[in-house]
């Protein structure tokens, strides 16, 4: 009975180490099938927090976050993290102070970021090809286009710039051949002339055959930067070389917008409407209000399936209606029993629209002030607009400054003048022209006076 006591205990314990042992080994196992994206950044007073996204093909998932202390960061990944393109934001906005890196759950992703010298990595092969084919290729393909702008018509020169782009190209294309890198770098193939040609002949063909080896329907480049940067190259950039007015520019680029449209045909609505957003924030940042406008009216607003899209169309709406030199949105108020509108105000050289609050202290500051430097500008008139949540204290205040106009819009923030102007802060201002139209937004009541001083 004992012996037979002690067997099971035997037997128990044995069957416990095992458990155990294949826990342990199970715990290992996936500990050992994590991996991270770690580095440094420089000079690393300038930075704090990053924030890791896995990019798909017209949208984004938050993945994860950290500190960078004393400019070092680590970022770990779950084993089933899906293999792919990542983007690490660094900096407000996103859209501008980030980078890409290729993560495919198999490998540790060490970089260096400095400010001035841009991305490295010290560890992952995939993105240190990557990153040594774009390096490779950009210094053959600067070398063909120094050949051209310096005027040469050598032959033997140009066969050997040929045969080196055609050897960087295909010795990458191998090195990458079991890498997810691969797809990029065959997608990145630039136009290669096959025999001699002229610059203009070189110019017209890069851009007929840019788009040979380029899969659009790809979802590993729509899930990426890298095919939005190349559709962006070729609005903007696939121009005739020799000098033209800024319109006759816009209108080409418009046609090569055309031409992407063209090719965008089958690809899903959340890359289409991306891409187009891209586009138009580029033409808007380079103040190219033809292209702009004709994104945004002919394809852009028309494509906003989703509530997210749709709050970007408003946002972009809202800019265009209070951008320099658009005309001031209406605004109707009265004026001892009779109604006023802001577009049929005549008389004066300029007007000033402020946003105000009577229990905002800035604001009590600020436009007594304006009020008493403005009195001598007669050519000037004021129309101050109260965000008020009542008219109690609104018309206590709004009386001690008898030569403004004034309106008042119940609803605070989500009164009707606050959305329409896009106000989020008080006091904001708006000086107009004679006919109305947005010429400045002063950060102050100073910067007011400073910019009418100036106008006249």
């Amino acid at each position: 009975m004992e012996n037979g006591n002690f067997g099971v205990v035997i037997a128990q314990y044995n069957d416990m180490r095992s458990f155990l042992l294949i826990l342990v080994l199970s715990i290992s196992a996936t500990l050992g099938a994590q991996h991270t994206i770690s580095g440094t950044f420089s000079p690393a007073e300038d930075y704090t927090w990053l924030i890791a996204y896995h990019l798909k093909p017209g949208a984004q998932d938050y993945v994860a976050d950290g500190p960078i202390k004393e400019g070092k960061f680590e970022l770990s990944f779950a084993e089933n993290s899906p293999a792919g393109t990542y983007r690490l934001v660094y900096a407000i906005p996103q859209e501008e102070y980030n980078f890409d890196v290729f993560f495919t759950g198999k490998e540790d992703v060490a970089l260096h970021f400095d400010s001035d010298k841009g991305l490295t990595f010290t560890a992952s092969n995939e993105n240190i090809v990557f990153n040594n084919y774009l390096s490779r290729i950009q210094e053959a393909e600067h070398r063909l286009i120094s050949y051209y702008t310096s005027g040469s018509v050598e032959k033997d020169e140009f066969e050997t710039i040929v045969e080196d782009l055609h050897t960087v190209q295909n010795s990458f294309v191998e090195k990458s051949a079991n890498l997810n890198v691969s797809t990029f770098i065959k997608a990145n193939r630039p136009y290669i002339p096959s025999e001699y040609e002229t610059a203009n002949q070189y110019v017209n063909n890069r851009k007929a055959h840019y788009f040979d080896a380029l899969n659009l329907a790809d979802p590993a480049l729509q899930a990426s930067g890298f095919l939005t940067e190349k559709l962006l190259n070729y609005v903007f950039t696939a121009l005739p070389p020799e000098p033209m007015k800024p319109e006759e520019s816009e209108a080409l680029m418009m046609e090569n917008l055309k031409t992407i449209i063209q090719k965008l045909e089958g690809v899903s609505n959340a890359y289409q409407f991306n891409l187009l957003y891209s586009i138009w924030s580029e033409a808007s940042a380079k103040k190219l209000p033809l292209l702009s406008d004709y994104v945004y009216q002919d394809y852009l607003k028309s494509i906003a399936s989703t509530p997210a899209h749709q709050e970007l169309v408003a946002a972009i709406e809202l800019e265009k209606r209070i951008q320099l030199g658009a005309t001031a949105p209406e605004i109707v108020w009265k004026k001892d029993g009779t109604l006023q509108s802001l577009s049929e105000l005549e008389g004066y050289d300029n007007y000033v629209l402020v946003f105000w609050s009577s229990t905002c202290g800035h604001c009590l500051n600020e436009l007594p002030a304006l009020h008493k430097r403005l009195k001598k500008h007669t050519n000037v008139k004021v129309l101050a607009v109260g965000l008020e949540d009542d008219d109690k204290t609104w018309k206590t205040e709004s009386a001690k400054l008898n030569n403004f106009d004034h309106a008042i819009a119940l609803g605070k923030w989500d009164s009707e003048y606050a959305l329409t102007y896009g106000i989020n802060g008080t006091p904001t201002y708006f000086i107009l022209d004679q006919e109305k139209r947005i010429r400045a937004k002063p950060e102050n009541d100073k910067g007011v006076v400073e910019f009418l001083e100036k106008a006249h």
